[in-house]
């Protein structure tokens, strides 16, 4: 899927200039960070007001928004979806009112040459909006996700959403929203006592992951069945795992890494968050 430079300044000559983004990726945890003040949150609303310019408009990759084949959401209004069941009735009450991005996904799917169809049946999962709404709470930038395919190898998430490079030089802040380590059979029982201490193995497979970060050697995310067992038990599926390979791979090895926020807790969640770029 490669582009001639004509070809590509097409598809983003309808966009505004933007300032270059930084890239991000998200481990967004349980739903109830959204209404929760505590050191994770507070590092979103830190990373915030980090921002010297905002962006043009910001493209989510969430765990949550799974696919057969790939989906660009389009609609000018998006809907807050809340894709969960079982919580404090506060959170069904959060509307994260954001403008769409049709033009911004119209060229997303350009870029990804005809693979991604736009489709307005979607909104913002709680993987985009519980951390949107502590990065930037006034809700005014446009937001659009894309879906993940889940008929997909690992592999190819990472080799597919190289072609998304571009969109950054356009100011679109692309987020990947999921976490490193996801073992919800496994954490569940230490959740349920209060008990946050990390299992062995998830700690493990985060340092690794760590690692490929500050070798810069993104390509080996996509491997991560290079880290052994600890790999097998720290993604058991790959839905909240693949969104770190959208950040990586719209990364370029020059560019610093700096480390948001660094845990691994109940056992087996990271909620590892960083940033790519200035």
């Amino acid at each position: 899927m490669s582009l001639s430079p004509q070809q590509l300044e097409r598809i983003l000559s309808d966009l505004p200039a933007g300032p270059r983004m930084p890239a991000l990726f998200v481990g967004h945890g349980s739903p109830t960070n959204a209404i929760e003040d505590n050191p994770f949150t507070r590092s979103l609303v830190q990373l915030g007001h980090r921002f010297a310019e905002p962006p043009t408009a910001i493209l989510v990759i969430s765990a949550h928004w799974l696919t057969s084949g790939t989906m660009v959401q389009a609609g000018a209004r998006p809907e807050t979806i809340h894709d969960f069941g079982g919580f404090p009735e506060e959170l069904y009450r959060i509307d994260y009112p954001a403008p769409g991005a049709p033009l911004y996904a119209r060229a997303t799917a350009g870029l990804l040459d005809g693979v991604a169809a736009e489709t307005t049946e979607w909104g913002l999962d709680h993987g985009a909006w519980m951390v949107l709404r502590h990065i930037f709470p006034e809700a005014r930038i446009p937001v659009f996700q894309l879906s993940l395919d889940w008929a997909r190898p690992i592999p190819f998430h990472y080799e597919f959403a190289q072609a998304l490079r571009p969109l950054r030089d356009r100011g679109v802040l692309i987020i990947g929203s999921g976490n490193i380590v996801h073992n919800l059979q496994q954490s569940m029982p230490r959740f349920a006592r209060g008990d946050a201490r990390p299992f062995d193995w998830a700690v493990e497979f985060d340092a690794w992951v760590k690692a490929r970060l500050d070798e810069r050697d993104y390509a080996g995310l996509a491997r991560h069945g290079d880290a052994g067992q600890s790999a097998l038990l720290s993604v058991p599926s790959p839905d909240h795992y693949v969104p770190l390979l959208y950040t990586a791979a719209v990364a370029d090895p020059r560019e610093p890494v700096t480390q948001i926020f660094e845990e691994v807790c109940y056992g087996g969640i990271s909620m590892r968050t960083f940033q790519v770029g200035d």
